[in-house]
Order: C-alpha cells, then structure tokens, then sequence
C-alpha cells in the first residue's frame, strides 16, 4: 500500500493498533514491581537479587530509545514497529516460563530492548496519521497509555499475583501482544518519504558511547541509594564514565555527517523547552508514583493491592482529562493550557503535602484526582507545541529523544526521592528525637503512662520499662516518616511551579504549517 492510499485508513483504527503498543511497553515498567518478593521465594533468590529483573529491562528499554528513529529510518517504521511487538509478546512468555533467575534478566533484557522502540515509534505514526486539527485528540488518547499505565501497574500486578501467580503479570501481555500485532500489520503503513532509499552509514561510534552512558547512568540511578551513592566506588566510576561517554556522544553526533542520534532537533526551541519539561515531568510523574505506595504501606498499613487501588483515582482523573483536553486544545492556546495543568499539579502535591497520619480515602482521593487531570492539562498541549515545527522526516529522531528524556527524568525522580526520603528521615528522627528525653513533662507523662500499661499487662518491670521506650521511640519514627513526606512533596510543589516559567519561553506554535489549523 501505498502513502497516499494510507490516507484513506481511519487515524483512529492506527491510534487504536499503536496505543495497544504503548500501553504494553508502559504497563511492563511498574506492574512487575509488587511481584517481586514473590519472584525471589519462587527462584530462590534474595530480594537484593531479584531487582535485576528491574534493572535489566530499564538499562535494555533506555538503550533503544533514543536510537529509535535512526532505526526506523533505515529498516523501515512498520517492519520495526511489528518486530518490537514480536519480540516484546515472545520475551514476555518466555518470561513467564523460566526456571531461574538468569534466565528471567536475560529475557527481560530482550523484552526490554524490544519494548524500546514502542513508545516512540507508536508517538511518531500517530503525529503522521491524524491532520493538525486532531493532533490534540491524538495526543490526548496516546496519552492515557503514558499515564494511567503506570498507575495501573501496580494494581494489576498485586491482583494477578495474589490471585493467580506472578508468572501471569508476563502472560497478560500476550493477548495484548498479538492484538497489537494484528493491527499493525494490518493498519500501518511506512510513508513515503521512509520508502527512499538511503546510502549513509552505520554510525557505529556514536552506538557504543550512547550504549554505555545511558547503561551506566541507568544502573547508577537505580542501585545508587542500596550501595550509598558518592559512598560507592562503583557508584562513582559508574557516574564518571557516564559523564565522559556522554559528552564524548555529544561530541560525535554534532560532527558525525549521518549521526545516529541528530541532535539539530534541539535547534528548535520549542522542542528544547518541550523536553526540558518534559523531563522534569518524568521526574515528579515516576517519582510520585513510588513515593505515594511507600507512605500508604509504611506509614498507613496499607497492603499492597489496596495501596494500588488508593493510588487509582490519578489515572481516573488523567483518563476523564485527557480526551477532554485534547478535544479543547484547537481552540485554546496550548500554553495557557499547559500552565493550568502545572498549578493543578502543584495544588494536588501542596494537599498531600498538608496531610497528617489520621487521613481517610477521600483525603487522598481529590489530590491525586487532581493530579491526573492536571497530568492530562500538561501532557497532551506539551506534547502538541514540542512537536509542531518538527518536520515529517525528523519525527521518529525527536520522538525518540522526548520519551528518553522522560523515562531518564523518571529514573532520576525515584533515585533522588527515595535517598531523600531516608535522608530526611534520618534527620527528623534526630531533631524529633531531642525532644524526647527525661527533663521534658509530656514525654514523661507518656513513658509512664505506656510503663503502667505494660506493667498491667503483666510484663516485670525491666521489659515493660524496655517496651515503653521501644514505643516511644516507634512514635518517633512514625513522626519523623511522615516529616519526611511532608518535605518531599513539598519539593515536588516546587517542581511543578519551576516548570511555569520555562512554559514563557515557549512560541505558540501559530506559524507552523503543522499546527497551522489546530491554531484558528
């Protein structure tokens, strides 16, 4: 078939068929998460251990990314595109079946490496398939994938687990897997100026240095806080190689004539601030989504499913916002839609912020609700203005930057947030701590009150003396933790109103010819 009978292809039956893709890939990020104790009882491995099988599809997925376009530019964007799903479906099963540990990290590297290329690749062929007046919708449905996938993650993965075993988190994707695959072939199609033939070369230098920065940096950020970052040599040598690689890559890639990742794209300005926020977005979006389960287990005794399902109510608000806001974007001006939904995602973490131990369902709910319909505000006019003055041949090269840049901030968000929160921890149980001491009345007044308690509960009075202490000092911990979160949300707060300012030096994107009718 050839580019102009593509045309006469319904764009929803295409958005259909590549968000199956996205939703696949995505989902595969967060829904292992709550598995894992069940996957080290099950392979006899430690837990320490068993995080590899995380690592290893991030390292994979981080790798491919951004080689994407280069990729599919010079095999071709549908016979990459049905490869990935091949081979993403077959790693999956084969996933679910392995007898060991090994063998599980080997697969998930494969599934990692080829779930790389679905973001973008399913990003660009809808940029392509819908006119500019829709990109806005388009967006707004590739965007539930984005963002309620990881969401949903860890409710599904706890369900199937619980319920069945964790070799079904890997089974689930294989009816997705084949559906995907069907559609694609049957509903997606190279365009024509990626049926030219090309003579450039392998850039193989620029390959191995994005390999191994993006490798390294990735494990650093992922085993940063168990070996103690700075602490670690190896952390250390990890980051120093990283640094040196990347701006060796940099350094290639601006003078390679056929650079595997063309770097010009940031030339464009909006694209620049678009990923600069985009970043940041990954940041407070992943990081988030880490941080939130840990306080509802930790601190509210929350199981894990029901952690999950308290966490739902973001991806209800970014599913409601979404199309909402894809169908307004043509007649509003994406920026002004972008900074709503910033100072709606600073008001949901300011709230959280404000929460104390004796919260109930709703108190969580209306937040995070607000959060994800902010999400939807931010995501689809982001996406829209990044995009809009790329030209047609660049679109797979800055699709493939753009979800690096988010995947790389997500990475970055859950390193720093988790440090932080033990660090902040560690401080507040300090100062909390000082206060709690023999010359100070009310800590007095509880110590012998829980003394009492423990003494008439038949305890002697060596261990009820030993067990009030224990309890106070639980109380201090509990106090502190929640301090902790405090601060950390906070943080995310001033994330979010950082971002405003960056959203000025954005052009509404009026004069480009792709956005040129999404514009009137």
């Amino acid at each position: 078939m050839s580019g102009s009978e593509q045309r006469h292809i319904n764009p929803w039956i295409i958005a259909i068929s590549v968000m199956l893709c996205t939703f696949l890939e995505v989902l595969d990020t967060t829904v292992v998460n709550v598995s894992l104790p069940h996957i080290a009882g099950s392979l006899s491995a430690t837990v320490d251990e068993v995080t590899w099988v995380l690592t290893s599809y991030l390292v994979a997925n981080a790798i491919i990314l951004p080689i994407t376009g280069w990729l599919s530019y010079h095999f071709g964007r549908k016979r990459l595109l049905m490869t990935s799903v091949i081979g993403f479906t077959l790693a999956s099963f084969l996933c679910g079946v392995a007898p060991s540990l090994i063998l599980l990290i080997l697969f998930r590297v494969i599934q990692g490496a080829c779930g790389g290329a679905l973001q973008p690749l399913s990003q660009a062929v809808l940029l392509e398939a819908f006119p500019a007046e829709q990109r806005g919708k388009a967006m707004g449905f590739w965007g539930l994938g984005i963002v309620v996938a990881p969401v949903l993650g860890p409710v599904l993965g706890g369900w199937l687990t619980d319920s069945y075993s964790w070799r079904w988190v890997f089974y689930i994707n294989l009816p997705i897997g084949i559906a995907s695959l069907l559609m694609v072939q049957a509903f997606v199609f190279d365009p024509d100026y990626m049926r030219r033939k090309t003579e450039a070369g392998i850039d193989y230098w620029g390959i191995g240095m994005l390999a191994v920065w993006i490798a390294t940096l990735q494990f650093a950020f992922d085993k940063g806080q168990e070996l103690d970052w700075f602490g670690s040599r190896l952390i250390s040598l990890l980051i120093a190689i990283a640094a040196v690689f990347l701006i060796g890559f940099l350094i290639r890639e601006l003078r390679a004539e056929h650079p595997v990742v063309n770097l010009r794209v940031f030339k464009i300005r909006n694209y620049t601030t678009g990923v600069l926020v985009m970043t940041v977005l990954g940041f407070v979006l992943y990081g988030s989504i880490v941080i939130v389960p840990i306080w509802l287990q930790t601190l509210l005794g929350y199981p894990a499913v029901n952690a999950g399902f308290t966490m739902a109510p973001r991806g209800l608000g970014s599913m409601l916002g979404m199309p909402v806001i894809g169908a307004l974007l043509s007649r509003m001006d994406p920026r002004k839609v972008l900074v709503t939904g910033l100072a709606l995602g600073a008001t949901s973490t300011f709230e959280l912020a404000r929460l104390n131990l004796n919260v109930g369902y709703w108190d969580l709910f209306w937040p995070q609700f607000i959060q994800g319909f902010g999400l939807a505000c931010i995501f689809v006019p982001l996406t829209v203005i990044a995009m809009a003055q790329v030209p047609r041949e660049g679109m797979g090269n800055a699709t493939s930057l753009f979800n690096l840049m988010r995947n790389l901030g997500g990475s970055m968000g859950i390193a720093v947030l988790v440090m932080l929160n033990q660090r902040y921890q560690q401080k507040y149980i300090s100062v909390i701590g000082s206060h709690v001491n023999a010359f100070d009345p009310s800590s007095q007044q509880r110590f012998r009150a829980l003394q009492g308690m423990f003494l008439g509960a038949g305890s002697g009075p060596d261990l009820a003396d030993r067990r009030a202490y224990g309890v106070l000092f639980g109380m201090v911990q509990q106090q502190a933790a929640m301090r902790a979160f405090i601060d950390l949300f906070m943080l995310l707060t001033v994330l979010f109103l950082l971002m405003v300012p960056l959203v000025l030096l954005m052009k509404r994107p009026r004069g480009s010819p792709d956005v040129k009718a999404a514009m009137h």
